[in-house]
């Protein structure tokens, strides 16, 4: 078992690069473990291959600086909230033990993002539930359930009920994205024209960063969303 303090889960290699890389950074110089756990291999993705995407995450994962990188190989654009999926996912929370979990978004363009959410969401309960039993390398599990799940923001935009500052993190979150070089580099590679492979993707990318960082006084922010009220203990550590 690696004890990882800040876990964050993707449906597709680069969710977490894109939705909360500046965020993983900021801890992980603080000092915490970070890590993620991709749900699928991204098989269907226009671009690339299997073998490619793999290549790329491992590349953003020395980036990043992760201490695992996990890929549950749950099938690209049809896993469902089946009890095998679920378990999957109950078994890596459990091997890692994290504090937090950062997912994707409620809902958002590609339909696997909000299946992708509740799945995690269902994942991090059940987790913690002593009757809900399984094994890894032949050994029962004991029951773990995070602290907090947050979502991570990704190609619409949504609200935030928070705003992580990672204004100083912004050029390595940029250079842990531009690993996945088939999906928005691939223009000169003669790669199909796709949502992300256009320009303007990144572009809005910064720009919505740059935008959810003014809202709090800094250059770039990552925003998430929570799905209950957060506890505050000390109003002389919020940032306004």
């Amino acid at each position: 078992m690696t004890k990882i303090h800040l876990l964050a889960v993707g449906a597709h290699p680069d969710d977490v690069e894109l939705g909360c890389g500046g965020t993983l950074l900021k801890h992980a110089s603080m000092g915490y473990s970070i890590g993620i756990v991709d749900l699928t291999q991204g098989e269907l993705g226009t671009n690339g291959s299997i073998e490619l995407r793999q290549k790329e995450a491992g590349h953003a994962a020395a980036v990043l600086g992760l201490a695992v990188r996990e890929n549950l190989k749950l099938q690209d654009g049809f896993f469902q909230h089946t009890n095998e999926e679920k378990l999957k996912l109950v078994r890596a929370l459990r091997k890692y033990q994290p504090d937090v979990v950062l997912g994707n978004a409620y809902y958002d363009r590609h339909p696997d993002h909000g299946r992708a959410c509740q799945l995690i969401f269902e994942a991090c309960f059940l987790s913690g539930l002593p009757k809900v039993e399984t094994e890894a390398d032949g050994k029962k599990q004991a029951p773990w359930r995070p602290k907090a799940l947050y979502h991570y923001i990704q190609s619409l935009r949504l609200k935030p009920d928070f705003i992580v500052d990672i204004s100083d993190f912004w050029e390595q979150r940029m250079k842990a994205i531009h690993c996945y070089s088939s999906q928005f580099l691939n223009s000169s590679a003669g790669g199909a024209d796709t949502y992300i492979s256009n320009p303007s993707f990144l572009q809005m990318t910064e720009g919505r960063a740059a935008d959810f960082g003014h809202s709090i006084g800094v250059r770039y922010g990552e925003g998430f969303t929570v799905r209950r009220v957060l506890g505050i203990d000390n109003l002389m550590n919020i940032v306004s």
